[in-house]
């Protein structure tokens, strides 16, 4: 029996409603389509599933559990068949999945750097002293703390459409948002100047999109497997060991690329202060084949390195 013949009436992919994640579901299924021609616009829907992440505003999410409040609900809906695949914003996803499902397919990563918007400044060192910044990723106050001690941190909940409103509003005189993002939301425009990853290290699978599915669903992966892009998959799997191992979430400040060239990956990974007074950076390179095994050795060098309390707000 071919795969045709096996497959579901319908292939639903579940996502989050935000425009950014609507974005990346009309991806994958434009890219299924094309990898299947026998496929018909009408045979792959896609599903807007809230999530807990999405309904909580004002607070920080680090109050409530950290990163799997973007993808819990989407995955019960996947274990209970309602859908065939969840599409995810990779930096999203926790280390450990709920038993019986995985990340089958990883898209060619998009640009991985952070763009810096701002009105008023071309980049982060031009801002006036004691000017305000949005922003509601440990990572990057961090950063822009250690960068800048001077600037004004303000917290920026919401999709990208909302933290372009509340820039334009004078809420804050500058903000950071992945150019992958704005990218794909055709507001590549709207960014005043990608930061150099030497200046902001993104963060953990920052501008990757990733398909779940569950494991004993052969078919679907089958699907996908045309979909998967080896390169990206390499990179990310050395940057999510080095989260798993540093047993980091969206509570703690961490940063890390792997890049690809000829087969070898070179990882570069920061831990940081929350306040910015302390940075810590491991370097990697190996071949692809140790892309994990180089993600939890860098892990656990920042791990013996940092002691106790590091990631400790003062």
């Amino acid at each position: 029996m071919s795969a045709q013949d096996k497959r579901p009436a319908k292939l639903n992919i579940g996502t989050r409603g935000s425009p950014l994640a609507l974005a990346q579901a009309e991806e994958v299924k434009s890219r299924l389509l094309a990898a299947h021609p026998d496929l018909g616009p009408d045979d792959v829907a896609i599903v807007v599933i809230a999530t807990t992440g999405d309904r909580i505003q004002g607070k920080p999410l680090r109050e409530f559990g950290g990163k799997g409040l973007f993808t819990k609900e989407i995955e019960e809906a996947l274990l209970a068949g309602d859908i065939q695949m969840a599409v995810h914003s990779m930096k999203d996803v926790p280390t450990e999945l709920p038993p019986g499902l995985g990340i089958s397919t990883l898209l060619p990563r998009e640009d991985p750097r952070d763009g810096f918007l701002s009105p008023i400044a071309r980049s982060l060192a031009e801002l006036p002293h004691g000017a305000t910044v949005g922003s509601s990723s440990l990572r990057r106050v961090a950063q822009i703390r250690r960068a800048r001690p001077d600037l004004q941190i303000v917290d920026f909940r919401g999709n990208v459409n909302t933290r372009m409103r509340k820039l334009s509003e004078g809420v804050a005189d500058a903000t950071f948002l992945a150019c992958a993002g704005l990218n794909r939301l055709d507001m590549a425009d709207r960014i005043t100047a990608p930061v150099p990853v030497e200046v902001m290290l993104p963060a953990v699978a920052q501008a990757v999109i990733g398909c779940e599915i569950r494991l004993e669903d052969e078919v679907t992966a089958e699907c996908l497997a045309p979909l998967h892009h080896l390169e990206t998959a390499n990179c990310v799997a050395a940057e999510r060991a080095l989260l798993g191992a540093l047993d980091g979430s969206c509570r703690t400040p961490i940063a890390a690329l792997a890049e690809w060239r000829d087969g070898t990956i070179s990882l570069r990974a920061q831990i940081l202060r929350e306040d910015g007074s302390e940075c810590l950076e491991a370097r990697r390179e190996g071949p692809a084949g140790e892309a994990v095994a180089m993600g939890r050795d860098a892990g656990a060098e920042l791990l013996g390195r940092a002691g106790p309390g590091f990631f400790a707000a003062d």
